[in-house]
């Protein structure tokens, strides 16, 4: 089947690749002439594992194109994904400008029926608009669909290839057929395919990510009261895990969460609320207990050092929000650095994939170290803000030849406490016993 997704983001070339992989002729669009032509020179413009190697096989085998032309895109596809970004505005509100912008495209240059289905994450009634937009511009037939994405970065191919579920959310059992056509591939194995009607469909990517974030937030708290009652979150998360109503999966505490979906996610469900007049109060306190909790280790840092940071050089390992990613959008680490630099540290980072991306936000501002070790050197602390697997078990002897000071701030638990502990380092973890 001839495909298009319009938008070569992290979504559309995921996307794109993965319907490429499964034998359709797939065209990438994108406005974005650098990042077009970088794609036909073979060059990924984000980090995603597997991701890479699948679009030079699928280009290879003539399967997967890129191009800028909004017109040819359009004319030679059956099936049009629209996979554009839809930032937050600053009242939380989805900025919808490019759905409308790609709307008004695919309508004016519709040469036959077509089926339109949004990937991006909108808002309840954006394929409404769309389907408006498309009116207004066009006589020939097409349909409206909706179907979200769950991908997590950096396990994007699995999770397109192998998915827990595939929403579609249509109007038409025609349109549900086709587009269940296209999944089949994916879902062998027996994992469902729901079909449900388009407004319901874009209500669960909202639900979904709220319901995770809202995890998150939870066991921050849990942690923080552990940590003020003499508590060991290690153990309360266990405790809790393994009753199946409750579940072990987004029970690890942290530093709080970030990436390009749950900030915005939680932000648009709460604003689409307000307009409706129902002010969604858990919700609510859920993003405020995520601004808090990144707010929390720089406070845990300043207090071991008596408020006197000025001067102090601090190691910083992970940027990226998670491992397995270079996206640094509302990364904790971002809020990490700028409160040590505000209190009078110098910082050194290092991340396997991020380190490009932030030097577009720090600049000279901070020192890049090429390793971990090298971030080390001279340290009067280390803090860890991402849990890249390559941090998880360090060379203890290395770190205490390297480090000036021995103080370690975990802000994953990820580290043996009481290895360090024995080694003589001082450990403040998430909700962490620290004796």
């Amino acid at each position: 089947m001839r495909l298009a997704v319009i938008g070569s983001g992290y979504v559309g070339l995921v996307t794109g690749t993965c319907f490429a992989d499964s034998g359709n002729d797939v065209l990438c669009m994108d406005i974005d002439k650098k990042k077009i032509d970088a794609l036909k020179r073979g060059a990924v413009p984000l980090y995603e594992p597997g991701l890479r190697e699948l679009i030079d096989k699928n280009r290879t085998q003539g399967r997967l194109g890129f191009t800028t032309d909004i017109r040819e895109t359009v004319r030679s596809s059956k099936v049009i994904f629209i996979a554009v970004g839809t930032p937050p505005g600053n009242d939380g509100a989805t900025n919808l400008a490019g759905i409308k912008a790609v709307a008004r495209d695919i309508g004016r240059y519709m040469n036959e029926y077509k089926v339109v289905v949004t990937k991006s994450t909108v808002p309840v009634g954006t394929a409404d608009l769309i389907r408006a937009i498309i009116t207004r511009e066009t006589d020939f037939p097409f349909d409206i669909a909706s179907n979200p994405e769950f991908l997590k970065e950096g396990a994007a191919i699995d999770d397109f290839m192998k998915p827990d579920r595939v929403v579609l959310g249509v109007d038409s059992e025609k349109t549900g057929e086709l587009l269940r056509s296209l999944y089949e591939p994916f879902t062998r194995t027996g994992n469902p395919i729901i079909v449900t009607d388009i407004r319901s469909s874009e209500m669960i990517k909202y639900v979904a990510n709220a319901m995770l974030a809202t995890k998150i937030s939870f066991i921050n708290e849990v942690a923080n009261l552990c940590t003020l009652m003499g508590a060991d979150i290690d153990d309360v998360r266990k405790g809790i895990g393994y009753d199946n109503r409750i579940g072990h999966l987004f029970l690890f505490p942290g530093v709080g969460y970030g990436g390009s979906c749950f900030p915005k996610d939680v932000k648009s469900i709460i604003h689409a609320a307000g307009r409706q007049g129902y002010r969604m109060e858990l919700l609510s306190a859920v993003e405020r207990v995520n601004e808090r909790q990144k707010a929390l280790m720089p406070a845990v840092i300043k207090k071991h050092f008596n408020g006197k940071l000025r001067g102090k050089r601090l190691a910083v390992w992970g940027l990226a929000f998670k491992p397995k990613t270079d996206d640094i959008r509302e990364a904790p680490s971002i809020v990490m650095i700028e409160a040590l630099l505000k209190a009078g540290a110098r910082v050194v980072v290092h991340d396997p994939e991020a380190m490009q991306n932030m030097r577009a936000v720090f600049g000279r501002r901070i020192v890049y170290a090429e390793d971990p070790y090298g971030a080390l050197r001279n340290a009067d602390g280390l803090v860890l803000v991402t849990e890249w697997n390559e941090y998880r078990k360090p060379d203890l002897d290395r770190m205490t030849g390297l480090m000036k000071g021995r103080v370690i701030f975990d802000g994953r638990n990820v580290f043996d406490r009481q290895q360090l502990l024995d080694r003589g380092f001082v450990y403040y973890g998430i909700g962490r016993r620290t004796e």
